[in-house]
């Protein structure tokens, strides 16, 4: 076996590793095992399983005859069963992006062959000569693994819903399109109720002023009165076959049950966030004697950091927040532009490589930072003066705010601009 020798002292010890990779897949995971010096000692297929799992971590350790500490796995995805199993073991386990381990497969063929065995002898091979590539993973808090699958929960739900509005728009503009003038969201819960009253030009004709007052006053909406949206529905209707309108309105009736569906979903979802990022708050102690930790205050009280902002930062960037690592934060949330040098050429090209979630998230914490930060908008205006894009000034706001997000994180303190003016500086 290979040996690392650390110094201590005076004197000298050496440490045995061992180095796994491990291509997973939905019904099987083949493991390839090396000791230091890149020798294979072992490779077996696992099934996916409890029993298939628990046995490649006692074939680990009886083919290492050592702890699972000294034992190193490199594996493609940073979550899932394997992963947590390994976790769970105390194996140490790494991750790394599948465009790095495409390129690391190279070494072993040209041809551009792929197998699941190459896979895993690739991984286990780069993880001993090349650590720094790896990252490394650690036991995620329960909080934190429940806010994730939120954040992704809430997400598809939203995906959803612009889907149907979208459809239900096509089905208006078809036949009644003068509805379309009254609300941009037609998700809205008084437009909803509206069309229910009113779902056709002739039936618009024969409306009561009183019937639609009742349900602007139930639903709050005070931009418009009853006559403005009567003025606006008994507008000339586009001329459609017979039965058109009739068959729209029942694929609409069905538009309407589901939307209403998703958007009770969605304010479970947001009430959950609402709950998930207390209970992180409150259980961010540290060891006794020290100073306890106010990372999820701390991110609430930045400009722009919503519920769905503040959930999807703890939920995806939760590891890098921890580190305050304000180089890793911006390569993730793809704040960070791309540099392409070459000669004389010299290059800045919009971070593609990023956490779609994530730069998603950063995209709107700006825009509504923008909105309500006065150095925020000072520097949105400054680039826009420049002649840069709304995007590219954007990122810039976003960068910005991260950078005084980790130095609010390192000195726990909330955000004050003064201070954070100051800080950013630094």
């Amino acid at each position: 076996m290979a040996r690392v020798f650390l110094k201590r002292g005076t004197a000298m010890i050496s440490e045995r590793r061992w180095y796994v990779g491990v291509d997973w897949a939905s019904e099987s995971h083949h493991v390839f095992l090396t000791d230091g010096a890149g020798a294979k000692l072992g490779e077996r297929i696992f099934k996916h399983g409890g029993e298939g799992l628990a046995e490649m971590a006692a074939w680990l350790i009886a083919a290492t005859v050592a702890e699972p500490e000294q034992v190193h796995v490199a594996i493609e995805v940073p979550h899932g069963p394997v992963v947590e199993t390994l976790i769970e073991r105390r194996f140490n386990v790494y991750a790394i992006n599948p465009k790095q381990m495409d390129r690391f497969r190279d070494r072993f063929t040209l041809a551009g062959a792929k197998d699941d065995s190459r896979d895993a002898e690739t991984m286990a091979s780069a993880l001993r000569t090349d650590p720094r590539c790896f990252r490394p993973l650690a036991a995620m808090d329960p909080i934190v693994i429940e806010l994730r699958e939120w954040s992704r929960i809430a997400e598809d739900l939203g995906t959803e819903r612009i889907r149907l509005t979208n459809r239900m728009r096509e089905q208006l503009w078809r036949h009644f399109s003068a509805m379309l003038e009254l609300e941009s969201d037609l998700a809205a819960p008084w437009l909803l109720d509206l069309w229910e009253v009113v779902p056709t030009p002739e039936k618009a004709r024969r409306i009561r002023e009183t019937t639609i007052a009742r349900i602007l006053k139930r639903n709050r909406i005070r931009r418009l009165d009853a006559a403005q949206v009567l003025e606006v529905l008994r507008k000339e209707p586009v001329t459609v076959a017979d039965g058109a309108v009739a068959a729209a309105s029942a694929h609409i009736t069905t538009l309407i049950a589901r939307i209403r569906l998703l958007k009770r979903q969605i304010d479970d979802a947001h009430r959950r966030f609402d709950r998930l990022t207390t209970e992180l708050a409150s259980s961010q102690e540290s060891e006794p004697g020290q100073m306890k930790q106010h990372d999820v205050e701390i991110l609430a009280s930045l400009p722009g950091v919503g519920r769905i902002v503040l959930a999807t930062l703890l939920a995806v960037a939760w590891d890098a927040l921890q580190r305050r690592d304000y180089a890793s934060l911006r390569s993730l949330t793809g704040v960070a532009p791309v540099t392409k040098r070459s000669g004389k050429s010299l290059i800045a090209i919009r971070r593609q490589a990023c956490h779609r979630r994530l730069s998603n998230a950063m995209y709107h914490w700006a825009r509504v930072a923008v909105q309500h930060d006065r150095t925020s908008r000072a520097k949105y205006t400054a680039l826009r003066g420049r002649g840069h894009s709304h995007g590219r000034a954007l990122r810039s706001v976003a960068d910005r705010l991260l950078n005084v997000a980790c130095a609010m994180l390192k000195t726990g303190t909330t955000f004050n601009p003064p201070q954070a003016a100051k800080l950013a500086r630094c």
